[in-house]
């Protein structure tokens, strides 16, 4: 199955009122999940900001954000034990990687589609992250 096709999977299902999604092709397997339960096993942990309180939402706020790009789990850093990608006050450029996202063993670098000062950190490392959910907040210079 190519990536693509794996990609277009996670998005109708994200959009989809299904709560599981069990896919058997070959030797190939994707199981897929909406439930709040799933224990997700997550690496050590990082220093890094702690997410904004859930009361105001990225949505809600003036600040452009960065957005998942597909479902996975999202992680700040490179490895467990390397400094996150950025930090709250960092400057950001268009096109340097903010986070990744592994859906599938797959690692998928996050790359920032604005120019500005990263503001709020909106995900917690190793959190599952939906299709489109916002992870993080930029004021544009």
């Amino acid at each position: 199955m190519k990536n693509e096709d794996i990609e277009h999977l996670l998005e109708k299902f994200d959009h989809s009122s299904l709560k599981d999604f069990h896919l058997v092709q070959d030797d190939f397997q994707l199981s897929l999940s909406k439930r709040e339960d799933t224990n997700v096993p997550t690496p050590a942990t990082i220093d890094q900001p702690t997410p904004e309180p859930a009361g105001e939402t990225a949505k809600e706020s003036a600040e452009p954000t960065i957005t998942a790009p597909l479902v996975g789990v999202v992680y700040l850093a490179p490895a467990p034990e390397k400094p996150v990608f950025k930090q709250i006050g960092d400057h950001v450029e268009k096109g340097d990687v903010v986070c990744v996202v592994e859906a599938m063993k797959m690692i998928n670098e996050v790359k920032s589609d604005l120019t500005g000062t990263l503001t709020k950190v909106l995900v917690t490392d190793g959190s599952m992250v939906e299709y489109d959910e916002p992870l993080l907040q930029i004021k544009p210079d």
